[in-house]
């Protein structure tokens, strides 16, 4: 019995032979970016009148970021795709945490400063996790520092739990 390939399969088989993992994507999300970035900070004036201008500087920015992957002749298409993924996963633990901190914050005396901070710690702890754990972080760092983690789902989960019990007795202590 032959199987088939799904067509969603074949498209994105399609899409790595292409390249458009590799340097379409990332480049388009890249100049998205920086196009978001330029018009916010009104750099060149209002965005309104300044369309083309913030539009060159986002495209051009994106083709000097993504160029030196290729020229340089290093694959990120691995890693990047699992920081992706990971980064989907970690953005759901996040949101439920939040959900968490606002539903049970108010009913452990905590203040909204206090939420803000632990939001914070833990938006960055995870952003770190994922980074190093993807292996993107060799990238960043390319020696003298590990850039890969052998980490188990239970090992995950149990630092995961040791933390929010560090943090709970943390800000419930420090309250009084």
């Amino acid at each position: 019995m032959l199987l088939m390939a799904s067509p969603f399969e074949t498209i994105i088989l399609r899409l790595k032979d292409l390249g458009a993992f590799e340097f379409l994507f990332p480049f388009m999300l890249t100049a998205a970016i920086f196009y978001g970035l330029l018009r916010k900070s009104k750099l060149f004036g209002e965005p309104e009148r300044n369309v083309v201008v913030n539009a060159t500087v986002a495209l051009v920015a994106a083709f000097m970021v993504w160029s030196y992957p290729i020229l340089s002749g290093v694959s990120i298409q691995q890693q990047l795709a699992t920081f992706m993924f990971q980064s989907l996963v970690a953005l759901l633990v996040v949101m439920v945490g939040l959900m968490a901190a606002a539903f049970f914050g108010e009913k452990i005396g905590l203040s909204e400063k206090q939420l803000s901070v632990a939001i914070l710690i833990m938006v960055g702890l995870v952003g770190g996790a994922v980074l190093f754990s993807s292996g993107l972080a060799s990238i960043f760092f390319p020696s003298g520092m590990p850039t890969t983690f052998e980490i188990d789902e239970d090992t995950l989960v149990g630092i995961g739990m040791l933390g929010a019990i560090v943090a709970a007795i943390f800000f419930i202590t420090r309250g009084k």
